[in-house]
């Protein structure tokens, strides 16, 4: 089996999948049209989110048997196709979880107590000692939108810090989220009582933009709103309207990844808005148990092959 790697990944995975029997073919950054040509001479695809695997790479091909997602996200994936084609789709969706889950705290904090900007201050020469009165974490109520692992995780450390939890989800996890003290409520009811709103939702067609004209009037004035999920699941224009009632706005993700057009700018320069650049599982044991997870999924694949 040959596996072609089109992005930067851990040399824990490549060294893992060498072990295994699989001859590697380390190629990060290559281009769309590059990745169309070689493709014909692997049976394995290992990518993360810069490409979308569309049709047309999936034909290029020919002896693909496997693609493999480094990461947890798979809507840069033409899922149907693949199946229908047969090819084995692969992720590591255990391995961010934790690292996610730190981020969104660490972005609490940040917004409550008003981090960047004091830091800022102090870096250019100021000591803005008792111009900003933060807020504490304990006992206020965090909404979680998702509960899966990054949502569970993410809720259990609220709960230790003091924060009351509710949750939303598709699906019944009323017994998961009371096990730590939280209530599973509609959408609508988080988004009206909490003081914290996180998305923790995969992409889909019903995630869509699921934060919007509709949803967003609903989050109270004074409330942190933080998105580390996929960008796409908030409406950007809809966002840049709510911006100034809104007590704070941590992302780690965008429509738009880099962002070009002016509507990003104007979000990224808000005062009240953190950016970070798709970060939520960049951590050295997150990539570490990514490479291990996934390497042990695609040998496994291989195997029923």
């Amino acid at each position: 089996m040959r596996a072609l790697i089109i992005d930067q990944v851990s040399e824990k995975l490549i060294n893992s999948l060498k072990s295994g029997g699989i001859q590697v073919s380390y190629s990060p950054g290559l281009p769309r049209e590059e990745v169309k040509k070689s493709l014909k001479d692997y049976e394995i695809l290992v990518f993360r989110s810069r490409l979308k695997i569309s049709k047309e790479i999936i034909d290029s091909g020919e002896n693909l048997r496997i693609l493999a997602r480094y990461g947890v996200g798979l809507d840069n994936v033409d899922i149907d196709y693949a199946i229908k084609k047969g090819i084995a789709i692969i992720n590591a969706p255990n391995a961010p979880s934790i690292s996610v889950a730190e981020l969104v705290i660490g972005y609490i904090v940040m917004l409550n107590r008003n981090l960047y900007t004091v830091i800022k201050m102090v870096k250019e020469g100021e000591w803005p000692k008792g111009k900003f009165i933060g807020e504490e974490m304990y006992g206020k109520t965090i909404g979680i939108v998702g509960f899966g692992r990054i949502g569970k995780a993410t809720a259990r450390y609220a709960s230790l810090l003091g924060m009351k939890v509710l949750a939303y989800d598709v699906i019944d996890v009323k017994k998961e989220v009371q096990a730590i003290g939280g209530e599973q409520v509609p959408l609508e009811e988080l988004l009206r009582r909490s003081d914290v709103i996180s998305l923790h939702v995969p992409l889909t067609p019903q995630t869509y933009h699921m934060m919007n004209d509709t949803t967003f009037p609903l989050i109270r004035d004074g409330a942190l709103f933080i998105n580390a999920s996929r960008g796409e699941v908030v409406d950007t224009v809809a966002l840049l309207k709510h911006l100034d009632r809104l007590g704070g706005v941590a992302l780690d993700v965008l429509e738009q990844e880099p962002p070009k057009d002016e509507i990003y700018r104007k979000v990224i320069s808000h005062p009240k808005v953190i950016v970070t650049p798709h970060i939520g599982s960049e951590t050295r044991q997150a990539m570490d148990r990514l490479a291990e997870e996934l390497a042990n999924n695609i040998l496994e694949a291989v195997k029923r092959l």
